[in-house]
């Protein structure tokens, strides 16, 4: 996913920065989305991030690949815990998703 990353990113989507930590079973990620470009960190970060999220990585393969949107279930039932989850469709929207 990652390698797929650069081809895919959408500038102009955020206007300033915004951090994203993802928790993908034992492993984490951190991306920093801006208005021109992106970093990819993986770990965790010293900085502040806008929006954390866990999830199981199957649970994000199926939202980057098949294009599942999580509805409310999804996050009341634990399958997805975020910090504020009106940022993701912005970050699903900067890598053309």
């Amino acid at each position: 996913m990652m390698s797929e990353m650069e081809a895919a990113f959408c500038k102009g989507i955020f206007d300033t920065e915004t951090v994203f930590r993802f928790h993908l079973d034992k492993d984490a990620v951190t991306i920093m989305v801006g208005p021109d470009c992106y970093r990819v960190v993986r770990g965790a970060t010293p900085e502040p991030v806008d929006c954390e999220c866990s999830t199981g990585a199957e649970m994000f393969r199926t939202i980057w690949y098949e294009g599942y949107r999580p509805g409310i279930m999804d996050f009341l039932g634990g399958a997805i815990k975020c910090d504020n989850p009106f940022l993701l469709p912005g970050f699903l929207k900067a890598f053309g998703r």
